[in-house]
């Protein structure tokens, strides 16, 4: 073969390569990658939903992308060194930096899924610095084509509402891991975990007996402080609060609120808006009850904050990952309950825990009948649980005095199937007198006041007959921010994720003089017994005490 022969040879096998290869690249980017979570209701799986019809092909969505974390397997022992008094690791907490280059999705995929996003006619409407959520909107047509499904309108079983849902699970041409997909359906509607004020309002024990310094005696959130905390010299001074909202709400109301108490409002409030959610809510068209009364709370529990960051979005882990990734709260809280896949969130709020965070959830205000798609996500295991109870005080700003189980606070066993955390193993712990489960995760963790017998300025005026567990977490929030201020006031490092520690004091031989031990009330299936318990968790703080165990419990020296 003379040398042109050979050169014309080489030539044909270079291009039938380089076509192989372009056919194998083709092939691979066109595979369809199942997500690693489920997005069709259950009631449409199971055919209980009538089909209406199809979504409009032109009706925008906002979704958000959430990518699986990478070495999680290592991030789990890691999580459990850091918690660990007797690890060299303890408390040696990570920046969102560190976390990033370590445990999140790959600088390459994540731009995989932007790239997917864009030639499949979806704007890219926020990213994250730690590369586990990307936002998108775009029309339902486009999001059909995407991730091969149809999007359409069903009559929901149990509600007087339609509601839009996929017909199947997506699967997107895309060679990358996608963990969930955010927004793909309405079945559930975020609920606000707070009870507003009516005559018929059943839940209210013995309103008679309310020792608030509020109109017609009812508590106000500086009344939780008092009983709560007493009158120390703790403040929150340099500590930040951030609050988990899905509406956004109207400073006037606040201001409002604190005019009538007769007090200063000295701290500023700051509004984060994501996925395009508007930061105002006029009463008109809007109910900020539950947004203002967590502002109202937070602050009154902790007057010397350095600011409450009021995050206000649409999607779930939108609005946890910003929380994540701005790292500026130590304490957050979260008083609205929704359904969606429980592993969506996992990532975000283990990431939380590695960066020294704690996040407080109301867990719902129906008892032990309230539904799982409420509770979440309060039982999740990075979670702080927060229940119920009834206070009573020795008069208007007075000390504590009693307590009882709050009947309308949710406990019991996860109905979300979340498996017990290993906080909840511990000997002492689960017993037959409390009736908690040895194999789900048990809430509540600990609990405050949530009685209706609360005074609260929202929609534009003011009223009395209020309450709902969610006064009971923004309360404890506030009282993180006053042991994260004395701890770090001492040289310390911020108490990160409490349950560990708490559960460790519960089991402990300061447990009666750290927390007030209910052992009164019931929410229906499970009573207020002595220790842990279904209704009231550990109990309530017990002021300086509980601040100062917590703060022990978090030395690394």
């Amino acid at each position: 073969m003379n040398i042109l022969a050979i050169r014309t040879f080489q030539r044909l096998a270079a291009s039938l390569c380089a076509s192989i290869l372009l056919f194998a690249a083709a092939t691979a980017q066109a595979e369809q990658r199942p997500t690693f979570t489920t997005h069709v209701p259950e009631a449409v799986a199971r055919g209980v939903a009538p089909l209406i019809g199809h979504l409009p092909s032109e009706q925008r969505l906002s979704l958000a992308i959430s990518l699986p974390l990478r070495n999680e397997a290592d991030l789990d022992e890691l999580l459990e060194q850091l918690y660990d008094p007797q690890s060299p690791s303890f408390r040696h907490y990570l920046s969102v930096q560190d976390f990033t280059s370590r445990f999140a999705p790959t600088e390459s995929d994540y731009s995989a899924v932007l790239g997917f996003a864009e030639n499949n006619g979806l704007a890219v409407i926020d990213t994250a610095a730690n590369r586990m959520v990307v936002d998108i909107e775009g029309p339902a047509a486009n999001i059909e084509s995407a991730f091969h499904l149809s999007m359409n309108v069903y009559q929901h079983p149990t509600e007087a509402r339609i509601f839009y849902a996929p017909d199947r699970e997506p699967t997107p041409d895309l060679d990358v891991p996608l963990l969930h997909i955010s927004g793909l359906d309405n079945f559930t509607l975020p609920r606000a975990k707070n009870v507003r004020s009516s005559p018929d309002n059943t839940q209210a024990q013995d309103v008679n007996k309310t020792t608030g310094s509020g109109p017609g005696g009812q508590f106000i959130a500086s009344d939780m402080r008092a009983a709560y905390y007493g009158s120390g010299p703790l403040n929150g001074t340099g500590q930040s609060v951030g609050l988990f909202e899905y509406a956004g709400y109207e400073i006037s109301d606040v201001n409002l609120y604190f005019k009538n108490v007769k007090q200063t409002l000295k701290v500023p409030v700051k509004g984060v808006s994501l996925n395009g959610v508007s930061l105002n809510c006029p009463p008109s068209s809007c109910d900020d009850s539950e947004q203002v009364l967590d502002i109202e709370m937070a602050i009154s529990m902790a007057p010397g904050l350095k600011q409450v960051v009021v995050y206000v979005g649409s999607s779930d882990v939108s609005i946890f990952n910003r929380m994540a990734v701005d790292n500026t709260s130590k304490q957050l809280s979260c008083s609205w309950g929704w359904s969606d896949d429980e592993s969506s969130l996992d990532p975000i709020f283990k990431e939380m825990a590695m960066q020294g965070q704690t996040v407080f959830v109301a867990t719902g205000d129906n008892g032990s009948s309230t539904p799982a798609d409420v509770v979440w996500p309060a039982d999740d295991p990075y979670i702080t649980a927060v229940g119920g109870t009834d206070l009573t005080t020795t008069g208007p700003g007075g000390a504590w005095k009693s307590e009882t189980g709050w009947n309308g606070s949710a406990g019991m066993p996860s109905k979300n199937k979340v498996p017990i955390p290993s906080y909840q193993k511990l000997a002492g712990v689960i017993n037959p007198l409390n009736r908690g489960s040895k194999t789900y995760r048990n809430i509540p963790d600990v609990a405050a006041e949530a009685n209706t017998n609360q005074y609260s300025c929202y929609d534009g005026s003011c009223s009395g007959g209020n309450g709902g567990t969610s006064y009971a977490a923004p309360q404890w929030a506030g009282l993180t921010a006053l042991a994260n201020q004395q701890s770090i006031a001492g040289g310390g490092k911020a108490l990160g994720f409490l349950n560990p520690a708490i559960y460790d004091i519960g089991v402990g031989a300061s447990y009666h003089k750290d927390f007030h031990d209910i052992t009164s009330g019931s929410n229906g299936r499970y009573s207020a017994v002595t220790g842990y318990d279904l209704v009231t968790g550990w109990g309530s703080p017990d002021g300086s005490n509980l601040i100062d165990a917590l703060v022990a419990a978090a030395k690394t020296e």
